[in-house]
C-alpha cells in the first residue's frame, strides 16, 4: 500500500516477520496506489497514477507509474500545506521533500521505500520481505499457506477480510494457526477540528512524533 493507515503498522508490529505480497494481481481502486490525508478542508486522496494499458494480468511488482503528470509535486505540496504546522513535521520533511523529487518507475518500489521509512519513524523493527523474492507459487490462500510453510511459521496473522476466503481447515491440517487482526482505531492529537479516522499513518507521525508507536499500539 501507498502511505498505509495505522492498522497495517500495528499488524507489522505484532509480527515476527512481515511479507509484502507483491506477486499477486494488481487491484484497481484499492489502496495500492492511494491513501488519505487530513487537510484544513477535510480528508483528501493522494493517488499515484499508474499505466493502465495491459495491466489486467500484471502482478503488483510489475505495475509502472505514469509519470506524465506532475503527481509528485502535487503530493508533496498537499502534504506540506496540510501538515507544515504539525508539531513534528519538520523532523520528517527533508525525507519527504527528497522522496518526491525522485522519479520512480514502479509502484511497488515507491510503496516499499515509503513503508521502510515509516517503520523507522515509528521505531518498528520487524523485518519485511517481498514475496516475489521467494519464488513460491499458489493462488489466494494457497499462496499464503505456502509462504508460511516455506518460512517455518506456526502462526499467521491475517487481515479481517481473511475470514471471507481462508480455508481454515487446510491451515489446521498444516499445523499453522490463523489469527485475525481486528484493529481498534485510537484517537490522537490531530489538526483541523473533529477527529478523523483511517488517515495515512503520516497524520499520526506528524502530529505526535515519538509517542506515535504507543498511540498506535493502544
Amino acid at each position: 500500500m501507498y502511505l498505509p493507515w495505522l492498522g497495517i503498522f500495528d499488524r507489522i508490529f505484532k509480527c515476527d516477520l512481515f511479507i509484502l505480497l507483491d506477486n499477486v494481481p494488481y487491484s484497481k481502486n484499492y489502496y495500492l496506489n492511494r491513501n488519505k490525508i487530513k487537510t484544513a478542508k477535510g480528508w483528501t486522496w493522494l493517488t499515484i497514477p499508474v499505466l493502465t494499458k495491459g495491466n489486467i494480468n500484471k502482478i503488483i511488482k510489475e505495475i509502472e507509474i505514469d509519470n506524465k503528470s506532475s503527481w509528485r509535486k502535487k503530493h508533496w505540496m498537499s502534504i506540506y500545506y496540510a501538515y507544515s504546522t504539525a508539531p513534528y513535521f519538520k523532523d520528517h520533511s527533508p525525507f519527504f521533500e527528497e522522496f518526491y523529487q525522485r522519479e520512480w518507475i514502479y509502484l511497488a518500489e515507491i510503496s516499499t521505500s515509503m513503508i521502510v521509512y515509516l517503520l523507522e519513524a515509528l521505531q518498528i523493527t520487524t523485518p519485511i520481505i517481498p514475496a516475489s523474492s521467494m519464488e513460491i507459487s499458489g493462488k489466494k490462500d494457497e499462496l499464503l499457506l505456502n509462504i508460511c510453510k516455506e518460512l517455518g511459521a506456526d502462526e499467521y496473522l491475517s487481515g479481517p477480510d481473511g475470514r471471507n476466503y481462508l480455508n481454515l481447515e487446510l491451515w489446521n491440517k498444516n499445523g499453522i494457526k490463523v489469527q485475525f487482526h481486528d484493529y481498534n482505531h485510537p484517537q490522537y492529537n490531530q489538526l483541523y477540528g473533529k477527529f478523523q479516522m483511517f488517515m495515512s499513518v503520516i497524520d499520526l507521525i506528524f502530529n505526535n512524533g515519538p509517542e506515535s508507536l504507543n498511540i498506535l499500539k493502544n
